[in-house]
């Protein structure tokens, strides 16, 4: 039987299954690979003073784990650089934040270069590769030349650009290419499939090749959507566990006969937080009848904090939401709680289920799962009402939910007030017509069926999926 060799920039393979923190998409991931007696392969998370490619091999919970450390230049360019400022803000549309710096280039190709000598050993003839986020585009090309010829995947868990913005990229086209390599793409919706395919056929001269399939480079590859989902038989266990009932129960009794608006999304530029907040503010100022009755509790930890972009837009989030506690509050009454801090996914689901209305307002996302996290903790017989961005990926799934423009604080503050009043019978419908969604795109339904398109790829020399060294 074959392996399933997982490939990400950073190993999220727990090592205790039932703690409450650990994500879905780990826990789908891990159970694939025990499943197939497979492996995970990333970096350590630890620098070195000189790469060695030397690996630590671990078991957690029955899934083997392989760790490389990197060196401190690595991590600087590769990671802190062209991944998270040139690759992440340009993939969400802020070409305004986009760094294009060689040197961060240069360590993107290394490191993809590194990982792909370090993993290659490790490859049998009969395994199936998965590599995971724009981290790691170019590493199939790269194992590629030194051989490799099994199937290999990668999915996108970022969007994928407009053509207009991606040729902004120094060497957009051999990033692209460099995608050729591998035998399944797999996008988070049909969106940013389309924008993929779009891109190839303009500015590659790309064609399409039967159903799926798209030519470009001499190559020949296969594409699809795949929306990634939650585990939502284990976050329904979360939300029933002793803590998640406990946190229910706290979160409840804080409120005091106040409804609960929540929102959880790490720190990021792309998650919309100041646009929310404006258009909270907006509500506010609209409804001053209900100034009192209704308080937000905003969950935002940390990410990145050596990025200088997230450092500036914490001081920004900081200072907007003193600014509005400071004009709205009352003795007895705050209308923002901001948190920057972490929480169990069990807290999590106690958080959600107490909150009477979700606000997921991303400029740009790959899916964002707390709108379905939100979803399946909810009371079926008293359910809260999800307000979504529609430029979230969820929105391509969730159209009962409130959708709405991040960028229209007055649309922002009409949705809160329209939530808020939504009539029992209303809220439960929506509700219904979610859950059915949730459900139909549990993560594990995710995991097998982009493993099964990838072991169903046909690889011969006559339809150009023949991997071979470029």
């Amino acid at each position: 039987m074959s392996r399933l060799i997982v490939v990400s920039n950073r190993v999220s393979a727990p090592v205790d299954p039932s703690a409450g923190s650990v994500g879905g998409l780990a826990m789908a991931l891990s159970a694939a690979l025990r499943t197939y007696d497979g492996l995970w392969f990333g970096w350590s998370g630890e620098t070195v003073e000189t790469f060695t490619g030397e690996l630590q091999l671990e078991d957690r919970a029955g899934v083997h784990v392989a760790l490389v450390d990197l060196e401190a230049q690595d991590v600087d360019e590769y990671y802190n650089g062209y991944a998270n400022k040139t690759l992440w803000p340009l993939f969400h549309h802020r070409v305004d934040l986009t760094a294009y710096e060689r040197s961060y280039g240069e360590g993107y190709e290394r490191v993809n270069r590194r990982f792909a000598e370090t993993l290659a050993p490790l490859i049998q003839p009969d395994d199936i590769i998965w590599v995971h986020d724009y981290h790691l585009i170019p590493l199939a090309r790269d194992l590629r030349r030194l051989g490799v010829t099994n199937r290999i995947g990668f999915f996108l868990h970022t969007p994928w650009p407009a053509r207009q913005l991606l040729v902004t990229l120094p060497h957009h086209r051999r990033l692209v290419e460099s995608l050729f390599a591998y035998d399944l793409i797999g996008f988070q919706t049909q969106e940013w499939m389309d924008l993929f395919r779009d891109y190839v056929i303009s500015e590659a001269r790309g064609e399409l090749a039967g159903y799926g399939g798209l030519e470009a480079f001499g190559r020949r590859v296969c594409i699809g959507a795949f929306p990634i989902g939650i585990d939502v038989e284990g976050f329904m266990q979360a939300r029933n566990s002793r803590e998640g009932v406990r946190t229910y129960d706290r979160m409840a009794a804080s409120a005091a006969f106040r409804s609960m608006i929540v929102g959880v999304d790490r720190l990021d530029y792309s998650k919309g937080l100041e646009e929310r907040m404006l258009g909270y503010e907006q509500f506010l100022h609209d409804r001053p009848e209900l100034r009192g009755d209704v308080f937000l509790v905003q969950v935002t930890p940390i990410s990145r904090d050596e990025v200088d972009t997230y450092q500036d837009i914490r001081a920004r989030l900081d200072s907007l939401a003193g600014r509005i506690n400071g004009e709205y509050a009352d003795m007895d009454w705050q209308p923002i709680r901001y948190l920057n801090r972490s929480y169990r996914r069990d807290q999590l689901a106690g958080i959600y289920r107490a909150a009477k209305v979700c606000m997921v307002t991303p400029l740009r996302d790959g899916m964002n799962l707390v709108a379905k996290e939100y979803v399946a903790a909810q009371n079926p017989e008293d359910p809260g009402v999800l307000i979504l961005s529609r430029f979230a990926g969820a929105a391509e799934q969730m159209g009962e939910a409130l959708l709405v423009n991040p960028f229209s604080r007055e649309e922002i503050a009409d949705a809160i007030h329209r939530a808020l009043i939504m009539p029992l019978e209303e809220r439960v419908r929506k509700w219904k017509a979610l859950i059915r969604v949730v459900r139909d795109t549990d993560v594990s339904l995710w995991r097998d069926a982009y493993v099964g398109a990838l072991k169903a790829v046909e690889i011969t020399a006559e339809n150009g999926n023949l991997p071979r060294a470029a």
